[in-house]
């Protein structure tokens, strides 16, 4: 096949790739036309790449011809014609500075047990925010494309995938590098989930991440029981109703929900929360032991951190479990141990990331469980709102405004 043949209109590409060999040759002989004959050549490569990528095309070397020798000898200097295929991502160049959306091309090779998912939908997390804004405590490197939390179908196995075939509609967690806000996103097999066709994309990206950590908490570290109170902090939050609705609707827990607002708090109410209250520091003490009859709650479920972490301590009964899940308030508190004996309750860390790493059995199988606990129609993911791609500031703004109430979704496709 020759260039020309490729689509009308496409000159231009085939004079870069008459062009190369002459840069190819530059770059190995040591004649000097250019400053860097090989920096030539490789922006060449890049906007010949970028061309064909538009066109609607895939290039493989073998269908490249020309009649120069030196091109033929040189194949193995263009990478970019083994796989070419063009997404829109939402891409971060500057901490601190709007996402912008882009073209771009990949080259990568799928590794055995990687899989290319074409994405639907991506959750909108606070760890993307953080990351953007350089306040998630590492060195991020540019440019960075933000989205863990993906819904979508696969395109494209690794050689030793087993569990998955192309045209599979799945979910999948992408904490190793993110990279899903965008058209195309590479998942581990281990880090993705089947779930039936009937699933919407939007509950798909809004499912696993919060309702899997509350699973985690409150079913496998805290052993939630029906005879259990359970106060949940930032409640309308995404993983607070997801607890929520875990502990009242699966488990038939009494639950007393705390948030900053009343219509946060009816949302909370109509989740299925015995109890719903706005957040006052001095108050919230003797609320919830009137709410309990003086006797506290035997469990807490926090992911804020800050003052609202200390003044639930304050409500925990005696023996009582308290869940820590997160610091969406950046502030971490210091408890001193003393603080654990006069009630003798017990403090229980809580990540989904973690068991991923030094318990991949149960991570898995959480995962299985949360889709199941939908399929069956006990729980319900809430979506307060769905922004397209080109929106992608405007809902990082929306959930950095405290304006969302369970999930903020992000339409790729």
């Amino acid at each position: 096949m020759s260039f020309s043949e490729l689509n009308p209109g496409l000159g231009q590409i085939a004079h870069l790739v008459s062009s190369l060999p002459f840069l190819l040759e530059e770059a190995s002989s040591g004649v000097v036309c250019h400053s860097n004959p090989k920096m030539a050549a490789g922006r060449t490569l890049k906007t010949l790449s970028n061309l064909i990528a538009r066109s609607g095309n895939v290039v493989k070397t073998a269908s490249i011809t020309t009649s120069n020798p030196l091109f033929s000898r040189n194949i193995k200097a263009l990478p970019y014609f083994q796989t070419i295929a063009a997404y829109r991502a939402a891409v971060l160049h500057e901490i601190a500075k709007p996402l912008i959306i882009e073209d771009v091309t990949t080259t990568t090779k799928l590794k055995d047990l990687e899989i290319r998912i074409e994405v639907y939908t991506c959750g909108v997390n606070a760890s993307d925010i953080l990351i953007c804004n350089g306040q998630y405590g590492i060195e991020q490197k540019m440019p960075f494309v933000p989205g863990f939390e993906v819904c979508g179908e696969v395109k494209e196995i690794g050689a030793k995938v087993k569990n998955f075939n192309v045209g599979d509609k799945v979910i999948g967690l992408k904490k190793d590098g993110y990279s899903g806000f965008a058209e195309e996103c590479v998942v581990l097999e281990q880090d993705l989930w089947g779930v039936p066709q009937g699933m919407t994309f939007e509950i798909g990206a809004s499912l696993l991440d919060t309702y899997g950590t509350a699973l985690l908490g409150l079913h496998r570290r805290a052993e939630v029981e029906a005879d259990d109170t359970v106060l949940v902090t930032a409640a309308a939050g995404g993983l607070g109703l997801a607890a929520v609705d875990l502990a009242a609707n699966v488990y038939k827990a009494k639950v007393i929900g705390v948030c900053g607002t009343e219509d946060k708090a009816s949302l909370v109410r109509d989740k299925g929360a015995f109890a719903s209250l706005k957040y006052q520091a001095k108050n919230l003490r003797n609320k919830v032991m009137e709410v309990t009859g003086g006797k506290g709650v035997s469990i807490i479920f926090d992911a804020v951190g800050g003052d609202v972490f200390n003044e639930s301590l304050k409500c925990i009964a005696h023996e009582g479990k308290v869940i820590v899940a997160g610091f969406a308030s950046r502030q971490i508190p210091n408890v001193p141990t003393s603080l654990l004996l006069p009630q003798s309750f017990s403090l229980i860390g809580v990540s989904l990331s973690h068991y991923r790493d030094a318990n991949n059995e149960v991570y898995r199988q959480v995962g299985n469980d949360v889709i199941e606990l939908y399929e069956e129609g006990l729980i319900s993911p809430h979506v307060s709102a769905i922004f397209p791609l080109e929106e992608v500031n405007a809902a990082m703004d929306f959930l950095l405004q405290r304006k969302s109430t369970g999930k903020v979704i992000l339409k790729i496709r």
